[in-house]
């Protein structure tokens, strides 16, 4: 059933990375059959983004921890040593995007299942006041995106410093000219990174909920299928019984 996800995160392909890496357009399906011969690969890849962004931001965070060490015992940050910084950095600003990417391709299928299948969108969720997926997601997204915000607040960056890698860079490269620069940097994304690991764990909770909610709609809507398809074959498959009685009528003369 979850491959429904690579069907319609097209939308987000730019953004989500492997979640849509075998997408096919959504309005181009017939029926469900087609719909659901798409699952089982797509949610595990979602999971498994999930799992690797998560991963990352946890060894980015465990990097410039070093890497703050590290200044607190010199003048500043060697060259080359700074150059780390600035990959490890960006790498950040990419998982922030890949992770938002998700979110987007995960409200975008709650949104278009539920404007294709009715009973997808009567279907109750255990979300909280009966909320969409869609409006959950995006829920996710802005508090993601206004939590990093309020972190480049509090160091007196704004996040558009932050918001595209040749603005990180020009950031960052300004920021290097003095151990007080380099400093604030490391502090900032090391407070991302933590973000971004607690965040990553929750999305990673979202979209399990979502496809098991999936599974449980695709198996109901199956087994009425199912159980039509067992009425008919019964009906049409009925035994012939022969309407004569057991006397012969013959003419008499």
């Amino acid at each position: 059933m979850l491959a429904i996800v690579a069907a319609l995160a097209l939308p987000a392909a730019s953004i989500a990375g492997g979640v849509t890496g075998e997408a096919t357009e959504f309005t181009q399906l017939a029926n469900n059959a087609e719909l659901v011969a798409l699952v089982g690969k797509s949610a595990e890849q979602v999971n498994n983004q999930i799992t690797q962004i998560n991963q990352l931001a946890q060894q980015i965070q465990n990097q410039l921890s070093i890497y703050e060490n590290m200044l607190q015992n010199t003048a500043q940050l060697p060259e080359h040593v700074w150059g780390q910084v600035e990959n490890d950095l960006n790498r950040l600003q990419s998982i922030v995007g890949q992770g938002q990417g998700i979110a987007f391709s995960m409200g975008n299928i709650d949104d278009q299942l539920q404007q294709r299948f009715q009973s997808y969108a009567e279907m109750k969720s255990s979300l909280p006041s009966q909320a969409s997926f869609s409006t959950t997601y995006q829920s996710w997204s802005d508090t993601n995106r206004d939590t990093i915000a309020g972190t480049l607040k509090a160091a007196n960056l704004t996040a558009e410093q932050f918001s595209s890698e040749e603005s990180t860079m020009s950031s960052l490269r300004s920021m290097s000219e003095s151990a007080d620069g380099q400093m604030k940097a490391l502090q900032v994304g090391h407070e991302i990174a933590t973000q971004e690991v607690a965040q990553m764990q929750k999305l990673r909770g979202l979209v399990s909920q979502q496809m098991t909610m999936m599974g449980t709609w695709y198996q109901s809507e199956q087994a009425q299928k199912d159980l039509a398809q067992a009425r008919r074959e019964k009906f049409f498959n009925a035994p012939e019984h022969d309407i004569r009685s057991g006397q012969t009528m013959e003419p008499r003369w």
